[in-house]
């Protein structure tokens, strides 16, 4: 009986805010955090940035990621505070429409659907090039990896159409595995150590190849270089947010999962990275290998630990793109439903059967795939890079926006609340945020990607335009106003619900 009061009181949150509730609400706390967990997955994040940080600044290195940790952990308790309070698909979509205007909340949903998108075919992509490709013995080649991408995208869809209940298990089983793997490597790593003296806890000072290089702590040189490590792998905390009318409970269990993803995926993997560069026997072969996290067990363990690593980062990419996918899906319907996306109409059916928004789930798979076919090799890697650009800029425009509203909060018994120390930690939020865009933006090379995402913001321009010259009620509107006839506001029908 308690569950059916809890969940009837979760549904009412989405008729408080103006929206008959059309979702599924089946995501327990642990699932929610799993949601947000595996957007992050400390062994994908790790796995694909070590080489670089090795080349960068050497093995020291990864104490920037506690840097990174704590800067993100401010952004992650302010994120907080929102989803407590407005527990919506589309997250900051919402929050800054309704204590904003809904212009400036247009401008937040744009910039978080890019930033999924981009990531959601940088993940799939690194999957079937970094990881599927070296688990089958496959020669590099760029179109099979593309091949493979889009493959990996149609599954995930399948997935996400077919159940939102579905996704949160296979993602807290992709966690459950990766959490469990991730814990017995770092132990496997330092007995092989301490047993075998192939390596050295010197590393953890050691420059490496970088020890003469003359940038190494110049602006945007080897040392500042590195706090992408950090800066790419601990974000889309905020996925559980874009879930929250999936979730029991949300006013609790969001804010939980934002802030308790934050701080388990960065434990673990400064665990991790630790665990690795103390088991490094060789400083410059490992920094000259391919995938350097795969050699380091190799030489420690030998060929099979290497491919059961592989598995497990399978996983644990599969999990962060259906993640990536879904949380897409949710902020273009919830977009849609208020009228403000492209095809809305369409865009915001959800299946009566799966209670799933299926149009809105196939949009990021038709874009992945036409991206796959279309784009340039170059290109390609370039978009990805700029996918890390995105969250940092959002994540700032969240933070300022927090700062800008927070005395019209309301305060939920029993919700997240930082109350006293919620002042200092948004401006230091914002520091943190503000030295976060500086960061990704100090490399030489990171021209194009700045280009890439003035693009896309370009095109949402475009859209922005239109409707403020045909569709301008639209955007006078708070979120959940009536701004659809009936017919438009219908489901998906049911196939045999249908008459004959």
């Amino acid at each position: 009986m308690s569950n059916q009061s809890s969940h009837s009181d979760a549904n009412e949150v989405s008729a408080e805010f103006g929206y008959t509730p059309e979702l599924k609400r089946t995501l327990g706390s642990f699932q929610v955090f799993a949601v947000s967990f595996a957007f992050i997955s400390v062994a994908v994040g790790i796995f694909g940035t070590y080489g670089m940080l090795l080349n960068n600044a050497g093995p020291v290195g990864i104490w920037t990621w506690l840097i990174a940790l704590a800067g993100q952990m401010l952004v992650a308790l302010v994120i907080a505070q929102f989803a407590a309070r407005i527990p919506l698909s589309g997250s900051s979509y919402q929050w800054a429409s309704r204590l904003a205007n809904p212009r400036v909340g247009w401008i937040f949903g744009w910039l978080t659907f890019c930033y999924l998108v981009v990531g959601l075919m940088a993940i799939d992509f690194a999957m079937a090039s970094q990881c599927l490709m070296p688990l089958f013995n496959m020669t590099p080649d760029e179109q099979t990896a593309r091949i493979l991408t889009v493959v990996i995208l149609l599954v995930q869809a399948a997935l996400a159409i077919a159940s939102t209940r579905l996704v949160g298990l296979i993602n807290s089983l992709a966690v459950g595995v990766e959490v469990t793997i991730v814990v017995l490597l770092v132990v496997a790593l330092l007995v092989a150590v301490a047993v075998t003296g192939d390596g050295s806890a010197a590393n953890l000072g050691s420059r490496g190849v970088a020890a003469d290089s003359t940038e190494y702590f110049a602006f945007g040189g080897g040392l500042m270089a590195v706090m992408i490590v950090g800066l790419a792998t601990l974000v889309g905390f905020d996925s559980a947010a874009n879930m929250a009318e999936e979730a029991k409970d949300p006013h609790r269990t969001v804010p939980r999962a934002i802030v308790g993803s934050v701080a388990a995926a960065g434990i673990l993997g400064m665990l991790f990275l630790i665990g690795l560069t103390v088991a490094i026997d060789d400083i410059t072969k490992v920094t000259a290998s391919e995938s350097p996290v795969a050699t380091i067990m190799r030489d420690q363990f030998g060929a099979p630990m290497e491919r059961i690593l592989l598995v497990v980062i399978a996983i644990a990419f599969f999990g962060g793109g259906l993640v990536s996918l879904t949380s897409c899906a949710r902020m273009v319907f919830a977009m849609s439903r208020d009228g403000r996306f492209p095809a809305h109409q369409v865009m915001r059916r959800v299946n009566k059967r799966s209670q799933t928004p299926i149009p809105a789930t196939v949009l990021p798979l038709v874009i992945g795939i036409v991206v796959m076919i279309v784009l340039p090799g170059d290109a390609l890697i370039e978009l990805i890079t700029a996918g890390t650009l995105f969250p940092a800029i959002t994540y700032g425009l969240v933070v300022i926006l927090y700062l800008a509203v927070r005395k019209r909060l309301d305060r939920k018994r029993g919700a997240f609340d930082l109350g006293r120390f919620e002042l200092p930690v948004a401006v230091a939020a914002l520091v943190w945020s503000v030295c976060a865009v500086v960061i990704l933006l100090s490399p030489i090379d990171a021209t194009v990607p700045m280009i890439i995402v003035g693009g896309l913001i370009l095109v949402g321009c475009l859209y922005f335009g239109f409707m403020l010259m045909f569709r301008r009620e639209v955007l006078d509107s708070e979120p959940g106003q009536d701004v659809f006839s009936d017919t438009d506001r219908r489901t998906d029908p049911d196939p045999q619900d249908a008459e004959v």
